[in-house]
Parts: C-alpha cells; structure tokens; sequence
C-alpha cells in the first residue's frame, strides 16, 4: 500500500529547551531510529548548548511520507535547515547510518562556508569502506532477525508481529540507505575536528575501520572506545555523552 502523501516537516527537532544556545550538538538516527532515541541527552548537555535531533522521512511524526533517495539527500536537507539558524557553533554526531548523514551534512556545510566545529561518529566504517551488502535484499524474517541480533530492538518488543510489521519497512529501507551508499569522489577533506567511537564487541566495526576516518578531515582525529555491542550506546549512554560534552566545552569552530 503505498504511504499518503502529505507536505514534508522540518528535519531537526528541538530536544530540551535551551532559547538562546552558545552552540548546537546536531544527533543523527541509526538505521530504524528516530529522533526520539536521543531524547534522554539533554539532561546531559552543557547548559549553554542546544541539543537537536534528526528526523528522517518515513519515521516517527513523519512516517506517511516517502523515504529519502539517499544519504546525501538528507545530508543536503538537514544542512540547508542548520543555515537558516543562527550562526552559533555546530557539532554533528551519528551512530551506524546517522554517522555516514552526519557526515554528508558536515561536507554540504562546509561547501556553504560554515563548517561544523566537531563530527562525531559512532559505529560506522568510514565513507569509502562503508556501502556494500544484500541485507536489506533479505526476507522479512531474516532482516528482522539481523537487526534484532545486534541488539537494535527492544527484547520486549522483538516477538510482537504487529511492531514487526510496522518497523521493517522503514528498517529496510535505511539498510538500503546505508547499503548503497557511495560517497562523492575525491571530496575537500573537512576543516573540523573528528572523533570517532565504536564498542570492542560490534561485529560491524573494529578500531581499524573506525581509524580509517581519520582521512575525512585536516584538522585533528581522535578515537575512543569501550566494551560492548554495536547498540551499547543506547542501553548506557553515560560515558559517550560524558565524552562528547567534554569535547564540546573545549571546541572551537574552524576558520
């Protein structure tokens, strides 16, 4: 059945209730995710930042509409919002998918003179080793069952056929994203500081391939990492923020 087409909502939304923010931290969904899965982040913040989440077509308050062609497609879209902003300093960061948007919306922000301060990313190979791969080609059963193995569903919810029904469409079709995406050719590398994460038991990404983003940018690289699966992120999230908010309170934008 196809979805109903109604007029497209805005990318970010506000998390939190910071008015007049010194910066911003710009969080990017994993494959199924929505926005709402940062939204326990913003107790966390430094005071003076404001914490702001993406959210993709297909998911949460914008599900009856038609799911992006592809990651620089949304990277286009949330980094033409973040220009109409004000021009306090912006940090982006992405776990799995949402680090591969994370960093196309740093390199369509660059192009337009307003570099990110910091990009993070979580989980995810760099641009050029990322793509690739047939599941999201899967049968339903198999698909849900890959997603569920890496922990990216809630145990109490992965017998439900009714969620599983609900979600897999908009599962597989960020799998698609993720599993055909192919960055621009010889890109600017990025005038920002990178730090990437990744967790010592993710079977997706190991600390060479998360070394690998160390390429993307000119300014500094930094990595961090601890034990875990490739969604530890969302069941403790302490340390990341913790480390992330100490990134932010010593970051300054590039020139």
């Amino acid at each position: 059945m196809n979805r109903l087409r109604t007029p497209a909502r805005e990318w970010l939304r506000a998390l939190g209730d910071v008015e007049s923010p010194a910066g911003r931290l710009v969080c990017f969904p994993f494959s199924g995710g929505s926005a709402a899965a940062y939204r326990a982040w913003t107790s966390s913040m430094p005071v003076d930042t404001q914490l702001l989440a993406v959210q993709y077509p297909g998911h949460a308050d914008r599900f009856a509409e038609e799911p992006a062609g592809s990651v620089a497609e949304i990277g286009a879209h949330v980094a033409a919002e973040l220009l109409r902003l004000g021009p306090e300093p912006c940090a982006l960061f992405g776990h799995s998918l949402g680090a591969l948007v994370a960093y196309e919306t740093a390199r369509a922000l660059q192009e337009n003179g307003r570099p990110p301060a910091c990009l993070f990313v979580s989980g995810a190979p760099a641009p050029w080793q990322a793509g690739g791969g047939t599941t999201h080609l899967a049968g339903d059963e198999e698909l849900w069952s890959a997603v569920r193995d890496l922990g990216g569903i809630d145990p109490e919810l992965a017998d439900d056929a009714e969620i599983r029904d609900l979600l897999l469409p908009v599962m597989r079709s960020d799998i698609a994203l993720n599993e055909t995406y192919r960055p621009a050719p010889d890109p600017e590398p990025l005038r920002c500081r990178v730090r990437g994460y990744y967790n010592t038991g993710d079977p997706l990404v190991d600390g060479a391939r998360i070394g690998a983003w160390a390429a993307v940018g000119a300014g500094p690289f930094s990595v961090r990492s601890w034990p875990g699966g490739h969604f530890r992120f969302l069941s403790d999230p302490a340390e990341l923020i913790g480390d992330i908010a100490g990134m932010l309170s010593e970051s300054e934008v590039p020139g």
